[in-house]
Parts: structure tokens; sequence; C-alpha cells
């Protein structure tokens, strides 16, 4: 299943990047929905730092911030520092886990346009038909926080 989402934000590019390349700013989006778990290493570090083509970390998922459902092997296949990533990952309950996230200054010159594009392969395929509602909730929610956070609106 493929998703995408995209949101125009009324910050700088490099404000948002900032804020959401780090684990911290990953978990104030999800919460209260989601919280993923990292290494202490990894919690203080940006994105930008991370290792390409392995295993950064495990990650357990925990619905409503304590209740464990998945854990993810959190793989990084590139980086553009300060504009986005590309990951390619899997979980428990996911295959494969190929989030495609990108930061671009407006071509309005006013702020920014956040893409999540998501390519979502679950373990057991009879289960996708629940699993497509899920990830779009979780990333609408995220998308809400981000206008919260930054101002703005959804454009796709």
């Amino acid at each position: 299943m493929r998703l995408r989402f995209a949101s125009q934000l009324r910050a700088p590019a490099a404000e948002v990047w900032s804020a959401i390349s780090t684990m911290a700013g990953v978990n104030a989006e999800l919460m209260p929905l989601v919280r993923m778990t990292c290494p202490r290493e990894a919690a203080a570090r940006s994105l930008d730092s991370a290792p390409l083509g392995e295993v950064a970390f495990h990650s357990y998922l925990l619905l409503f911030g304590v209740l464990p459902f998945d854990r993810h092997a959190l793989t990084l296949l590139e980086i553009l520092p300060g504009e986005g990533f590309i990951e390619d990952s899997t979980s428990l309950l996911q295959r494969r886990w190929r989030h495609e996230r990108h930061v671009v200054p407006s071509p309005t010159g006013r702020g920014c346009i956040l893409t999540d594009e998501l390519l979502v392969l679950p373990r057991v395929a009879a289960l996708a038909p629940l699993v497509r509602p899920i990830v779009r909730s979780i990333f609408d929610h995220r998308h809400r926080r981000l206008h919260r956070r930054f101002g703005g609106a959804r454009t796709q």
C-alpha cells in the first residue's frame, strides 16, 4: 500500500528540519498516540549523523506511550541533511516500511512544504485492509501536530 501526505508549514525549512530530525521531534509528532523508544545515544543526535544502509537501532513502538505493540528495525538509506531522508525498515508487523520525508522551501517563498511518502507491506497480507486506516490516521495526526507547532495546512 502506498500513502502520501503533504503540508504547507509557515516556518522555514531549516527550522522544521531541526525540530523533526531527532527522536524527540518524532515523538512530539506521534504522541499521545504512539511513542518510539531509542537508545540513549540516538536520542540526542540528529538523523543527519545516523549510519546509512544498516540498522541504526531497534525501537519499540508503544501505544499511548506505554503498551508495546511492535518492534521496528530503523534503517536509513539516504539522508539529505536539512532536507529529508529515505528509510527502508522492517518490523514485527511490517515486512517493509519505506518512508520518504522531504522538507523543501515553499515556492511562494513563505515557509516550507513537508511531504511523507510511504510504502507499507504488512507481514500478514490479510491485515492490509486494517493497516491502511491505522497508518493513515497516525500520519494525519502527525501532520495536525506539525500544523499546531508551525502553522499551516494540509495540501494533500
